[in-house]
């Protein structure tokens, strides 16, 4: 139920999963909700509903209190989309469905409230978000996990002081939510991405530094140092005084927070340095990069009254998400990983960073900036196998630094980089899908070209006789 909706009147625009789950949650509010979707096929979907599609010049906009939009509909860059145009002409205040889960929340009591984690960052926010909330089930805590991972955040259950709400949210989600006040919130890192949504660099990392926006003293404020962005916001935060500041780290001994050296995890919060643990066997957070984001996840779980011990022992038993840094499979001495989700340099770059022999399919719809952010850390790198839009671009980019091959597709990747591999001297080669890329010039996402992935591996088991 979200109580200040109750008897208003209330656009919707997009119905995708989280349109839809905004939709039902308004109408179970006592709302009137007027949707629209761009697509055909989504309209489709609200036949025989209250909040049945109709196109927005049919809506009452005198009377709309507000206009939720798809995190994906643009609000400034390249240009504002025509939907919110209108809202702006008729003064109708524009937000998405995060800014309607703070709104239930703020309505409660403050006795009433439940606990919020939100964790934001260009690369390491959904596995970080999944730590967390499997740290914090481990502690026998009562833990829902969504927004940008996983269910929509109006299809979790209504908030519960019992409970905490472990949320991923995206630059897109942030810049629509405006009085969302989590107890405790994660910055990441910042690398270049999204710049043609958010304008410049500048913009980006204004959108991404409103999750701390709301919170108050007693909270705490999560930063990643490991980058000149996070320096500059740790500093920024520390200078606003409003919250608890934990810098987190993989690449330095912080006086304060948390970090990660060798694999082996540290805390201080009250002057006192003592070690949480180690990482050493935690298949699932292979990596420098997935060091940072367990320091970070730390953090939160011992805020929210963890014991290093049971967070630490959860790292170790937690599991890869899909299409990041995700085992597939072992043929012979060939290891396959999934690593879909790196859609850009810097992403690919820290997955490159975990493994000795890597054979390495790379390519799609290449973001600004190419592969420069992987300048200087290609050394463990065989060869590349370049698939999509940005094969040509690519191979111009790493000439002279690797050998590479123009493959094309993905399934003509996969078997020629497992070829190759198994064929080699190294002892335990890695043939890894680290695209540094978007999907959508081969793929209907990052997930599709992952599970793709997937198929022409099993087919390669099936060849060798399911040998793994």
């Amino acid at each position: 139920m979200i109580p200040d909706m109750k008897d208003k009147s209330v656009g919707v625009f997009g119905l995708g999963v989280s349109g839809i789950a905004t939709c039902e949650a308004l109408v179970a509010s006592g709302a009137s909700v007027y949707s629209f979707d761009e697509k055909l096929e989504a309209r489709e979907k609200t036949k025989n509903t209250e909040y049945r599609a109709e196109h927005p010049k049919d809506w009452p906009w005198k009377e709309l209190s507000a206009l939720v939009v798809s995190p994906g509909v643009p609000l400034t860059h390249p240009k504002p989309h025509p939907i919110v145009k209108k809202a702006r002409m008729e003064k109708v205040p524009v937000i998405g469905d995060t800014e309607l889960f703070a709104r239930a929340v703020n309505a409660l009591p403050e006795r009433e409230r439940p606990r919020i984690a939100a964790i934001t960052g260009s690369n390491g926010k959904s596995t970080t978000t999944a730590l967390i909330g499997h740290m914090l089930r481990e502690a026998g805590e009562e833990v829902h996990v969504g927004g940008n991972i996983g269910e929509a955040i109006m299809s979790l259950p209504a908030p519960d002081r019992h409970a905490v709400y472990v949320l991923e949210l995206s630059s897109f989600q942030l810049d629509l939510t405006h009085s969302l006040r989590a107890n405790a919130a994660v910055f990441l890192n910042l690398t270049p991405d999204h710049i043609e949504r958010h304008g410049s660099m500048d913009g980006y990392f204004a959108a991404k530094s409103r999750i701390f926006r709301n919170q108050q003293a007693e909270d705490l404020a999560v930063v990643g140092v490991d980058d000149s962005w996070g320096e500059r916001l740790c500093t920024e935060l520390t200078a606003a005084g409003r919250a608890q500041i934990a810098p987190v780290s993989a690449s330095a001994t912080l006086g304060r927070g948390v970090y990660a050296l060798g694999g082996a995890v540290y805390y201080n919060f009250d002057g006192k340095t003592a070690k949480a643990g180690d990482l050493a066997n935690a298949r699932a957070l292979r990596g420098v990069h997935n060091h940072q984001n367990a320091a970070a996840a730390l953090a939160v779980a011992l805020h929210f009254g963890a014991s290093p011990a049971i967070a630490m022992k959860a790292a170790l038993s937690f599991s890869s998400l899909a299409h990041r840094m995700e085992e597939v499979t072992r043929i012979g001495k060939v290891l396959f990983v999934n690593d879909s989700k790196a859609t850009n340099a810097d992403a690919a770059a820290r997955a490159l960073a975990a493994f000795d022999d890597v054979y390495w399919i790379a390519g799609g719809k290449a973001k600004e900036g190419g592969l420069d952010a992987l300048n200087g850390k290609l050394g463990a790198v065989r060869k590349a196998y370049l698939i999509g839009d940005a094969a040509d671009e690519f191979s111009e980019q790493l000439k002279g630094m690797i050998r590479t091959r123009k493959c094309g597709a993905l399934k003509k990747a996969v078997a020629a980089a497992y070829k190759d591999a198994a064929a080699s001297d190294a002892p335990a080669p890695v043939v890894l899908l680290s695209p540094a890329c978007a999907s959508y010039d081969q793929f209907k996402s990052f997930e599709d070209r992952g599970d793709q992935f997937r198929t022409f591996v099993g087919d390669i088991q099936v060849e060798n006789g399911a040998a793994a």
